[in-house]
């Protein structure tokens, strides 16, 4: 089948972990029904060897005119080093700055301000892309806004992976819709992470009956992502995009608090999340859950976006236009129809049957 041609804004911890993987998974068996690690081996008909990237875009002065593969590991990127990665061919161009860094990145990532800022929908014009995923920093509102419309002007769809509105904005799921361009987010729902397992748990109390008094969770990490968040301006929509992602599953009114942005600089890329649920049984009996997860925080959104990147390949491929509402629900914190994971995960079989 035909290449699934790439290109990343934003490289980062997740980006990293995608381009790692691709390579990790290239010469797995292509007849294997259960690769560990991965949601689907095969996804429509697509492989992980399919993907190609080629384009990159950062504003860090030392990721900047580096080959892709050597950019990944550059510092202050600190995720899992799982896969060499050989020269790509694919240096890591200037995007534009915006609103990309807020006060605490600022503090960590080099900016060249003499380096001009290439026209990105030119660059992915000419390179054929297919797909662009916005891995920026969280709280890079008028960023992701800038590299979705070049995306438009461009013709290639767009992945937002993180939890500006993009996807679930009315507005933008119109624009990509009428241009005939596919559209996925938003907020990347890692493969087993803290949002997953909360509506594991809140799903498992609402169909055994039992009364979700009060509910909450805590992150903390150590990466760039974390330091990010740390800063109140910059989690606003992070914390919107958890909260509606536990609190849609509740039918009623309770006590839910999220707290994604506690920063920890010793864990590194190491994220460990508590969760608490507390309900009555029957009678009024008091019951309590409490749920300690502890996850390298990148890989564990690189297996998703790797099924992602394959629907939205299919969707171009059969002229699907606009939101993918059935693969945001199920791989997305905030997607434009939110329902529950089984029936998503239903949607997400049907579509790759109907592929």
């Amino acid at each position: 089948m035909d290449k699934i041609k790439v290109a990343i804004a934003g490289i980062g911890n997740c980006a990293s972990s995608l381009v790692q993987g691709v390579e990790y998974y290239k010469n797995v068996d292509e007849k294997s029904g259960f690769v560990p690690g991965i949601l689907h081996n095969i996804f429509g008909g697509y492989k992980i060897k399919d993907i190609e990237f080629v384009a990159a875009f950062d504003v860090d002065k030392n990721k900047v005119g580096k080959d892709l593969s050597e950019a990944i590991f550059t510092i202050p990127n600190c995720t899992l080093k799982f896969s060499k990665v050989p020269n790509l061919g694919i240096k890591v161009e200037r995007g534009p700055l915006i609103d990309g860094l807020g006060e605490n990145l600022r503090g960590v990532i080099p900016v060249d301000t003499h380096q001009e800022a290439v026209n990105i929908a030119d660059v992915l014009k000419k390179r054929g892309t297919d797909i662009l995923i916005n891995y920026l920093p969280t709280g890079s509102k008028k960023a992701s806004e800038f590299y979705a419309e070049h995306a438009l002007t461009a013709g290639c769809g767009f992945i937002n992976g993180i939890p500006e509105s993009i996807a679930s904005d009315p507005e933008w799921g119109k624009r990509f819709k009428n241009a005939g361009l596919p559209l996925a987010g938003d907020d990347i729902k890692s493969q087993v992470g803290a949002t997953i397992v909360h509506r594991t748990l809140i799903d498992l109390f609402i169909k055994r009956g039992v009364k979700i008094e009060e509910s909450y969770q805590v992150n903390t990490g150590g990466n760039t992502d974390f330091y990010n968040l740390s800063e109140k301006t910059r989690s606003e929509s992070k914390l919107t995009c958890k909260y509606a992602a536990i609190q849609s599953l509740i039918p009623y009114k309770t006590s839910v608090i999220i707290s994604p942005s506690n920063y920890v600089e010793f864990q590194g890329d190491n994220k460990i999340c508590y969760i608490t649920l507390k309900g009555r049984i029957f009678g009024g009996a008091p019951l309590t859950i409490d749920v300690k997860l502890n996850v390298e925080d990148s890989p564990n959104s690189a297996g998703v976006i790797i099924d992602v990147i394959r629907a939205m390949k299919i969707a171009c491929d059969k002229g699907i236009s606009g939101p993918l509402t059935d693969i945001c629900a199920y791989y997305f914190k905030n997607p434009p129809e939110p329902c529950s994971d089984e029936d998503a995960y239903r949607k997400v079989k049907k579509f790759i049957g109907r592929s």
